[in-house]
């Protein structure tokens, strides 16, 4: 399964994934065609009259009225989730091997969405169509306008059975994926006046004050972005990744990948081998916090253990594909501020 894994996966899922994710961990992504069935109407208040939205690819759909049975990757569903608009389909990972919703699927009630595919290349398309869609919405991890986990051999089949609209989140700062969401659910018809949403916004702008001040009183302290499979550690680059790039440009000192590295991996990250994970020195580590890597508590592998980091207890958890929603993107904000704040000098 591993090899007939790698031989599907395009550039993009290596790059993409692998740069915030590594490729070890895409491997064991690999499932069957399982789904879930539950069912929630869209609710939000949705305007009267025709519809239209113009994605990050340049492309404008236009419907008679605003979509109702809306299908989106999973994280653009718990987005829309927090702004009030519920979707009837999701695809990418929505539920962990017991059953409970993935950290993917912030807040939303997994047990009342069909899910098309929970893991990589996976997409019931006879399910999708079931749904009667109006609309498929999803991320974007390159500027070629590829739509995050359809799978490349069946993506010509699910475009022909509902328009689609794509948010980018490459190469660009957290603020502008996050500005697109809000446009996108105030056209479906979100309230974007009420207070848990305005509330949420003003504290996510304080939060990044707070990292703001944190990075400029202890610029001394080397941020390392990692992610962990059962092969391979992952040092991931400041750029291309919309949170990286925010934090950086709130003055964060990350530890960069070698320049020989990012050219090797389209810019996203570095492999290390477990004997060689102390090559960056670090004082603060932050790990990719989704089901698909390892995580920090259950890494064994004695070199980990012995990093400074490691052993001064300055490791966090990394949103390494953000909801996009202001409420879900105060917490790591607020995170790696306060480990900043209080990390020691260890490297």
């Amino acid at each position: 399964m591993p090899n007939a894994t790698t031989a599907r996966l395009s550039r993009r899922g290596l790059l993409a994934a692998g740069g915030a994710l590594g490729l070890g961990a895409v491997l064991t992504a690999c499932g069957d065609d399982d789904a879930k069935d539950g069912g929630a109407d869209t609710k939000g208040a949705a305007k009267s009259g025709p519809w239209s939205f113009e994605d990050d690819r340049g492309t404008t759909v236009k419907l008679d009225e605003a979509p109702k049975n809306i299908v989106a990757f999973t994280g653009v569903a718990a987005a829309l989730y927090d702004y009030g608009i519920e979707v009837k389909g999701v695809f990418g990972p929505t539920t962990t091997k017991d059953g409970k919703a993935d950290v993917q699927a912030g807040d939303m009630d997994v047990s009342k969405v069909t899910v098309l595919g929970n893991v990589w290349d996976q997409f019931n398309v006879e399910k999708y169509a079931a749904l009667a869609p109006d609309v498929l919405i999803s991320t974007m991890f390159d500027d070629a306008g590829t739509l995050w986990y359809v799978p490349e051999a069946s993506k010509d089949k699910i475009a022909k059975l509902a328009p689609s609209v794509g948010i980018s989140v490459f190469d660009r700062q957290l603020t502008a994926p996050l500005q697109r969401m809000w446009e996108l659910a105030e056209s479906l018809g979100a309230d974007m006046t009420a207070a848990k949403v305005t509330e949420a916004k003003k504290r996510f702008e304080a939060a990044s004050e707070r990292l703001r001040k944190a990075a400029k009183a202890k610029p001394e302290i080397k941020v390392l972005v990692g992610s962990a499979s059962p092969e391979l550690f992952y040092v991931s680059g400041s750029n291309l990744s919309i949170d990286l790039e925010y934090f950086k440009a709130l003055g964060v000192n990350f530890v960069e990948p070698t320049e020989a590295a990012k050219k090797a991996t389209g810019g996203w990250f570095e492999s290390l081998s477990w004997e060689n994970v102390d090559k960056h020195k670090a004082d603060v580590i932050m790990m990719d916090d989704r089901s698909s890597a390892i995580q920090p508590a259950d890494i064994t592998e004695a070199t980990w253990k012995q990093l400074p980091a490691v052993k001064a207890g300055q490791v966090i958890a990394r949103s390494t594909e953000p909801i996009l929603s202001y409420d879900k993107c105060v917490a790591p904000v607020e995170a790696l501020a306060e480990a900043i704040e209080k990390a020691r000098k260890v490297s």
